[in-house]
């Protein structure tokens, strides 16, 4: 009776170890599973981001292309000004630097 009892437990030991190891095997498993989809959506992530960023890139070199024509337009009427005004003042400054040569006194 005493040795049926002991070997009842050393069977239910048995039994309990192995569950043990099941149970850490079974968690490993799961580990390893969530560090594989942790991995997984990582690369997807990072593959993505590009994708993420590329309208807001699209959108910025529109708006930078934009902005370059404008200041082009604006430097272009400037340029225009500045030189209308030129030419508009030619002939007094002529006038004026040959008064200033042909009679230095005045």
């Amino acid at each position: 009776m005493v040795e049926n009892m002991l070997q009842r437990l050393l069977d239910a030991e048995t039994r309990a170890q192995q569950i043990i190891d099941a149970a850490s095997h079974e968690r490993q498993g799961i580990i390893d599973a969530a560090f594989q989809a942790s991995h997984a959506a990582d690369e997807r992530f990072a593959a993505n981001s590009a994708a993420l960023r590329a309208p807001y890139l699209q959108e910025a070199q529109s708006r930078a292309q934009q902005n370059v024509l404008e200041l082009k337009r604006k430097y272009a009427e400037r340029q225009k000004t500045l030189r209308d005004l030129a030419a508009r003042h030619e002939t007094s400054a002529v006038q004026a630097a040959l008064g200033l040569v042909l009679d230095p006194a005045h």
